[in-house]
């Protein structure tokens, strides 16, 4: 019995001996384990809510290039692609001229003919009123011999005399019609050569203007700049997004087919939702991140904010929300028109609050914790968040400025190891 006794009592020391042994090497692989984890220190700052949006980069102002207004449908046959870079009176649109070209030679034919019969009118009211000036001239000699006639009535009989007298008269009478006759053959020439003048001058409108509509299917650029092509809006399906107008489509009249951005002064666009408009107002500072000049960011400034909510077209169904515009300070010559970006505006600001990492907190049990360090490992702690943007948390409760807190979850850790 004694010996059995013994025999167990070594066992017990054993074991206890075991215990302690692995109870420090536990201590031991939870503090190598805690300065294995990454932490952070839990500070004290102002912290800002922001709204962020996604839209594109515009130009403030832009030379817009269209169709012609009077020309029918058109097809373009030349076309600069977007980014071509242009100097003024470089052609940038070409549309076919075929079938003005002929309407061109027609009104100039037109145009002939009306002067044609101006000439014509002319030369027989030149006839006309020669023929009337002899029989004018020819009527004053019959009146002058007749007043001589008239004057031997001294010498000749009563008959004679009358005679005389009513030849007179009647000299007088055609004289009187001749020079009537005459003017009023003026007045005629006059008046149908100014009706023939009235259809040239149809005719030359008609030229001028086709050729004005000639000249406004060769479009150029009026400054220097950048080409950017617009969209083509009878090209597209119900639905989908319009692409760019391109050779071999055909424009109507007055359609947009291109313009040259003013790079001087850029903007941002974009569309917001009607709860993101309330937090918003117009002379707000904002920042904007161009997708394609990753290594920039640019300050600006909130110009409008439409007061009425349109059709956004872009997904479907279509919904109802507003257009937002921002002006950029800056410019930088890599920006393009229609370029991606994105625009950070603080809607919110909080001073003196306790921030922490994001990726510091965690969700247990449907609460949200921390894990703060100590000198004998890490200590869970359930924390109060109140706002939260992108990185960073704003916590209420549950965590002090100056302790450090776990980046990653160390039971999860544990779990592993």
């Amino acid at each position: 019995m004694k010996r059995l006794l013994n025999k167990r009592g070594i066992t017990v020391s054993a074991i206890a001996a075991v215990v302690v042994a692995g109870g420090s090497f536990a201590a031991r692989s939870v503090n190598a384990k805690a300065n294995a984890i990454p932490t952070a220190e839990v500070r004290r700052g102002e912290f800002v809510d922001y709204l962020k949006i996604r839209g594109e980069i515009k130009a403030r102002y832009s030379k817009v290039l269209s169709a012609a207004s009077g020309s029918g449908d058109l097809q373009i046959i030349k076309l600069a692609h977007t980014g071509t870079q242009v100097k003024k009176d470089d052609i940038v649109i070409q549309f076919d001229t075929t079938t003005l070209q002929r309407t061109l030679e027609q009104k100039q034919t037109d145009l002939k003919s009306a002067e044609a019969e101006i000439q014509r009118q002319r030369a027989e009211g030149h006839m006309t009123e020669e023929q009337n000036l002899t029989d004018s001239l020819s009527a004053k000699y019959n009146v002058e011999r007749a007043k001589l006639e008239t004057g031997k009535q001294e010498i000749l009989s009563d008959i004679d005399g009358q005679k005389n007298k009513l030849t007179l008269s009647d000299t007088q009478q055609k004289l009187s019609e001749s020079e009537q006759k005459l003017k009023s053959g003026q007045l005629g020439l006059a008046a149908d050569v100014e009706m023939k003048k009235k259809k040239r001058d149809k005719a030359l409108f008609d030229v001028q203007m086709a050729q004005r509509q000639m000249e406004a299917l060769t479009v150029r650029s009026p400054v220097d700049g950048m080409v950017t092509l617009l969209p083509n809006f009878r090209a597209v399906m119900w639905g989908t997004v319009p692409p760019d107008f391109k050779e071999g489509d055909r424009a109507w009249p007055g359609a947009s087919v291109a313009e040259i951005p003013d790079l001087s002064q850029i903007r941002f666009e974009a569309r917001i939702d009607e709860s993101d408009r309330g937090r918003l107002n117009p002379k707000q500072q904002a920042v904007v991140h161009i997708d394609a000049v990753p290594d920039k960011d640019f300050t600006a400034t909130i110009r409008d904010i439409s007061t009425l909510a349109k059709l956004d077209f872009s997904g479907w169904p279509p919904t109802k929300n507003f257009s937002i515009d921002i002006q950029i300070e800056a410019t930088d010559p890599r920006i393009r028109p229609g370029m991606s970006a994105n625009s950070r505006i603080a809607v919110d600001r909080i001073p003196d609050s306790i921030l922490l990492p994001a990726e510091a907190m965690f969700q247990k049990n449907g609460r949200s914790v921390v894990y703060v360090q100590k000198r004998s490992g890490f200590e869970e702690r359930v924390i109060q968040v109140g706002h939260r943007y992108g990185s960073t948390v704003q916590v209420v409760s549950g965590v002090q400025p100056g302790e450090r807190v776990a980046l990653k979850d160390p039971t999860e850790t544990a779990e592993r190891q």
